[in-house]
């Protein structure tokens, strides 16, 4: 089976996941604060949902992350 995510995207959730901010992950991935949101921005329009939390709970339920 396919990945929703691209790599990227998935180093953003995983990092959030973590509890990391914006500014957090920008610093950790090399790429802009804006980049980062960009990120969460594309995962959660291709999952239909609302907000961050929405987008993490969803990607949790299809598999696609792992808490811890």
């Amino acid at each position: 089976m396919r990945s929703v995510l691209t790599k990227r995207e998935r180093e953003v959730f995983e990092l959030l996941i973590k509890n990391k901010t914006t500014t957090e992950i920008g610093n950790i991935l090399f790429i802009s604060e804006k980049t980062v949101r960009n990120h969460i921005s594309n995962v959660m329009q291709k999952l239909d949902v609302k907000g961050r939390s929405q987008a993490i709970i969803e990607l949790i339920r299809m598999d696609e992350l792992k808490l811890g």
